[in-house]
């Protein structure tokens, strides 16, 4: 695993913009910066990163069956009584996953990758790294950026629209979010893009757009047009706080990423992972605040809310100092800590390693970094290559 200084190409804005990928730059500062790379050999990728996804993968398949059947288990994950039923009726029925990102850190070579957290239900950065690192590489070859013979780690756009042909089943796809976001938009446009290569006809909407029919029951579009399938880019956890959050186990609707999905995008998992596989290589020793076995990581630790985005709320203690810590609104459900796993130091530069699932299977990476250890909505986006 390497950094590489290299030149960027001359019209890489204009590419971006002629695309829709509008927020390279976040308050005047790079977003996506091609001015380096992270390159990797194929025994990286293959041994260190998509082996070790798939495997994190299935053990957190095999907790989601355990947690919905310990009523404990979902108290302790602070996921409000009134939608278990929803979440358990979804899990039976074997509701469809789209997509997912695990965060890693991984410091390449032999080291094994370890897990920081699952971003399970609403992932972004997906346009930059199934579509724009892809056009980087092509470019940058074309243009003798990087050498001839590199490669990437990248099925994600051609595994997505094969993941809504399975999804669809002739369904009209509603995507919805906050779409005033740009990187939200941003991110609803190009997956009902991918919906629509599949075959499927797209609407997309606001969250607050969303109506209800009160005669038999159902969420409905601006239209009136009953929402049988709908994406959303919006947390469970902020949906069953919401108005129409008492409505979700009446309506017929059938939600991707599906309810059974907010027990893995909730940091008590952390925890409940090590307690279910204490020692396994590719995680990290995790407990609950309030579990006494928590003192045995002594001062140097993570804290993270339970529920948290954009590492918002998320501190790094140090010798019992608070070295590192992003504002925000979370906290008020509980804190996990988790052990510390030192990134990678480029001159600098510490990388976070986003592996990407499609439909439960590994297929494609994404690297952000910063100055910080704590990477957060601000931190840039670097395209890699297998060499």
């Amino acid at each position: 695993m390497q950094r590489i200084p290299c030149p960027e190409r001359d019209d890489w804005r204009q590419t971006a913009e002629q695309c829709g990928f509008d927020f390279y730059e976040l308050d005047g500062e790079r977003y996506w910066d091609e001015r380096a790379y992270y390159a990797f050999t194929i025994a990286e990728i293959e041994l260190g990163i998509e082996e070790p996804t798939g495997e994190i993968e299935q053990m957190c398949l095999e907790l989601v069956e355990r947690v919905l059947g310990d009523d404990a288990l979902l108290r302790r994950l602070q996921i409000p009584e009134h939608v278990w039923p929803l979440l358990s009726d979804s899990w039976t029925r074997k509701d469809g996953s789209l997509y997912g990102r695990l965060d890693l850190s991984y410091q390449g070579g032999r080291m094994p990758a370890k897990l920081l957290e699952y971003n399970a239900d609403t992932p972004t950065s997906i346009f930059e790294a199934a579509v724009f690192q892809w056009t980087w590489l092509e470019q940058a070859i074309e243009r003798h950026i990087i050498p001839g013979r590199a490669d990437q780690y990248n099925s994600i756009h051609e595994r997505l629209i094969k993941r809504w042909r399975a999804l669809g089943q002739g369904h009209r796809l509603h995507l919805t979010g906050l779409t005033e976001d740009a990187e939200d938009a941003a991110t609803l446009a190009y997956l009902a893009d991918t919906a629509a290569q599949a075959g499927l006809s797209t609407t997309v909407l606001d969250i607050a757009d969303i109506g209800w029919r009160d005669d038999g029951g159902g969420f409905v579009d601006l239209d009136g047009g009953d929402m049988a399938l709908a994406f959303k880019l919006y947390p469970w956890e902020w949906m069953f706080r919401d108005a129409f959050g008492a409505k979700l186990r009446d309506a017929p609707t059938r939600w991707v990423e599906p309810p059974w999905k907010a027990i893995l995008s909730n940091k008590g998992i952390l925890p409940l992972l090590w307690q279910l596989f204490e020692g396994h290589p590719n995680l990290l020793p995790a407990y609950f605040e309030d579990d006494p076995k928590a003192a045995s990581l002594g001062p140097s630790f993570v804290r993270k809310p339970i529920y948290s985005r954009e590492g918002a709320n998320v501190s790094l203690v140090s010798d019992g100092v608070a070295l590192s810590a992003q504002d925000g609104p979370y906290g008020a459900e509980g804190f996990i800590r988790q052990a510390l796993a030192p990134l990678p130091d480029f001159g600098g530069v510490l990388p976070v390693i986003g592996s990407w699932l499609v439909s439960h299977t590994p297929c494609g990476l994404s690297i952000r970094e910063d100055a910080s250890p704590i990477t957060g909505n601000r931190s840039r986006f670097l395209p890699h290559a297998i060499l």
